[in-house]
């Protein structure tokens, strides 16, 4: 699904990452009175996330948010990611959370929404000391390197015109949990 302004579609739209997000999506574009707004819905079946588990998502209205968090500590890696993604990033959190590793996730249905925020906010889901990121994004890597900085990481398409099974391109490309926990431990030196 994507979502965004008609003002900053082309620049900035992302999408929610469950049912969950798209109700808060949905209650957000409701209130807006000046500005035309785009919710549309992807084909791929995604999992609704717990939310007795995850954050709610009410953070939707701020346009990004900790959805999942280390449980001690401060975390030492982020996964950033929004739509399909959002479900790959928890299964990758969980992975790296079992492995001792204090791992966040951050999911971020929209750019410009959440660069709107204060920047306190902004700095409490996303930690400037925290420079260890991996951005998971299906479709273009353009954009997102202002979230993961010089030292993140892009899990992401750079070419275009693959055709097979869905399944099958996921795992080419690297768009599976235990390739995303990979890429997080690499930026933390562990293997």
């Amino acid at each position: 699904m994507r979502w965004a302004t008609a003002k900053t579609a082309r620049r900035t739209s992302r999408w929610p990452g469950d049912a969950n997000e798209v109700i808060e999506a949905y209650r957000y574009i409701m209130q807006l009175r000046h500005q035309p707004a785009v919710l549309v819905l992807s084909r791929q079946p995604l999992p609704t996330l717990d939310r007795s588990k995850y954050a709610p998502a009410s953070g939707v209205a701020r346009g990004a948010y900790v959805l999942a968090d280390a449980s001690r500590g401060n975390p030492e890696v982020i996964l950033i990611a929004s739509g399909s993604e959002v479900s790959l990033a928890v299964e990758a959190h969980e992975k790296l959370v079992a492995d001792g590793i204090r791992s966040r996730v951050v999911s971020m249905p929209s750019w410009d929404i959440f660069e709107h925020q204060i920047q306190e906010y902004q700095d409490n889901v996303l930690p400037p000391h925290v420079t260890a990121r991996v951005a998971v994004e299906q479709a273009s890597t353009f954009g997102w390197e202002r979230y993961i900085g010089r030292t993140g990481r892009m899990i992401g398409m750079k070419t275009f015109g693959a055709s097979a099974p869905l399944k099958e391109l996921q795992k080419k490309f690297g768009f599976e949990p235990d390739q995303v926990a990979t890429a997080a431990k690499e930026l933390l030196g562990r293997k």
